[in-house]
């Protein structure tokens, strides 16, 4: 099923994530970060498909299962389901209207922007909190060569700031050196 409608959701302006700005010691037990590439794009067309949709209006609530696949340019997330949480008097999904609260991502998630890449088991983007997490056994962040795993990925989309916890183990950075030649 393709569902096109989601002009104002915007998505929640949709994500494009960086490794480019992440830099710490492999060993931390938790690592801080600037996410450069982290971007809001409010003015692209969204293409959403699923295997079904089913809309609850008085809810609030859009469910997205099976082989979800939202592309907004160069932007692509997939999961084995997606929930969006709406709000607002008046506001139906249906019309493209709908104040997006927050959105749930499970089942494999996958985000890629050009060159960037994120892997997870299950993530939310927080649109009141300005806030998206990407959650599980090994949370895997890349560009190029350079690789950083984790459990927990959090980043501010306001700031770009990322925080990657290891959850009791180690987090781990993959640096490829060629990657920071500009020349």
């Amino acid at each position: 099923m393709i569902y096109r409608s989601f002009a104002k959701i915007s998505l929640a302006g949709f994500l494009l994530v960086s490794a480019s700005g992440l830099t710490a010691v492999a060993s931390a037990q938790t690592t801080n970060s600037q996410m450069n590439g982290l971007k809001l794009s409010n003015d692209q067309p969204i293409q959403i498909e699923s295997d079904a949709l089913e809309i609850r209006e008085q809810e609030k609530k859009a469910f997205f299962t099976g082989n979800v696949k939202v592309v907004q340019g160069t932007t692509t997330l997939q999961a084995g389901a997606m929930t969006v949480l709406y709000r607002g008097e008046g506001t139906t999904v249906t019309q493209g209207n709908a104040d997006i609260e927050k959105i749930d991502v499970t089942g494999k998630v996958f985000l890629q922007s050009e060159t960037q890449q994120a892997t997870a088991d299950k993530g939310y983007f927080d649109m009141t909190k300005q806030v998206f997490v990407l959650e599980g056994e090994r949370v895997v962040l890349s560009e190029g060569q350079n690789v950083f795993v984790g459990c927990k990925l959090t980043v501010q989309m306001n700031s770009g700031q990322a925080k990657l916890d290891s959850c009791g183990r180690r987090v781990q950075i993959q640096l490829d050196p060629k990657s920071q030649q500009s020349n």
